[in-house]
């Protein structure tokens, strides 16, 4: 009975990565629906009025990016310690840069929540004019996009990290690790692009997001599916050690 409880740890911590992971996903993905179906790009009155007829809404947003940040941060702890078979030293500087990633999300969630600040009709905010507080608002969302991709440079390098550990890996499949790798890499040109070249990084959209769902999606699936291979993740983690 220990050595049956011993072989399924490591799928069980996989299964529960992928659970976390799946949460993650769904949370972002509401998160990111809802940015897009209030914000009107450029129409700063547009925007808070969308904004404060969909208060509730908005706020819901703002939570589920929370909670997916936090789910996260279990996804990192989980993939730590499973990929600590393949090399100790990579895992760890994988661990690190998801969880700066996580932080940089977290601390961006203030600017996130700033126009409902602005917005909210304070006394003390009757000193500045409406359309200021309306611009104020749209450059705080914006600033949010700024900070989503920051978190995001250091996300992708975490992905690459973490696809070389796969590919490495006796017991996950290597595909696995070559898709995590090149949606990395186009996650990381969109980012540069966004900094460097915002028109250019417009047209680029489309063709990262299929990269990123491809494999983060593939991840997911296999991690609450299949989970591991007991057998060989500890056959390598011995190895290791």
């Amino acid at each position: 009975m220990t050595e049956r409880v011993a072989d399924s740890s490591p799928r069980l911590k996989a299964r529960t990565a992928g659970l976390l992971y799946l949460i993650n996903l769904i949370m972002n993905g509401i998160a990111i629906f809802v940015l897009l179906k209030l914000t009107v790009p450029g129409g700063a009155a547009a925007t808070a009025h969308n904004i404060l007829a969909s208060e509730q809404l908005f706020r819901y947003g703002f939570a589920a990016d929370l909670v997916g940040a936090l789910c996260y941060i279990g996804v990192t702890l989980l993939l730590y310690k499973l990929f600590k078979a393949v090399s100790e030293t990579f895992s760890l500087l994988a661990a690190f840069l998801s969880l700066v990633a996580v932080a940089i999300a977290g601390a961006n969630l203030v600017n996130l929540m700033a126009p409902l600040v602005l917005l909210g009709g304070a006394p003390y905010l009757h000193a500045i004019a409406p359309g200021q507080l309306q611009a104020l608002a749209l450059t705080f969302l914006r600033l949010h996009g700024v900070g989503y991709l920051t978190s995001v440079v250091f996300f992708s390098f975490y992905m690459i990290v973490i696809g070389g550990l796969i590919v490495r890996s006796t017991f996950m499949p290597r595909i696995i690790g070559v898709l995590l790798i090149i949606e990395s890499v186009c996650a990381l040109i969109y980012c540069f692009a966004s900094f460097l070249a915002p028109p250019f990084a417009a047209h680029l959209f489309p063709a990262i997001l299929a990269p990123g769902l491809i494999g983060e999606g593939s991840l997911t699936l296999w991690l609450l599916i299949v989970g591991v291979n007991a057998k060989k993740w500890k056959e390598q983690a011995a190895a290791t050690s």
